[in-house]
């Protein structure tokens, strides 16, 4: 038997489409406002576990609780 000189190519090993910049962006940016609401949530979810005790150490009351405004702001 005599042997060939035949190579194979090595495959390239990125992907022949390079992917966009701003897709790339688009999808960080979207991850983190999912990380950052499933942790509003959990910290809205923690609130109304509370007393209503608990609640007045810390200078909330129930009604301020159930709102959106006090819980993500950020002042």
């Amino acid at each position: 038997m005599h042997s060939s000189n035949f190579t194979i190519p090595a495959r390239n090993t990125r992907s022949s489409r390079p992917m966009r910049p701003g897709l790339l962006h688009a999808t960080v940016t979207a991850v983190r406002w999912l990380a950052r609401k499933i942790d509003e949530r959990r910290n809205c979810n923690a609130l109304m576990e509370l007393s209503d005790e608990q609640l007045k150490d810390i200078g909330l009351s129930r009604g301020q609780t159930e709102s959106d405004v006090h819980v993500y702001s950020r002042y």
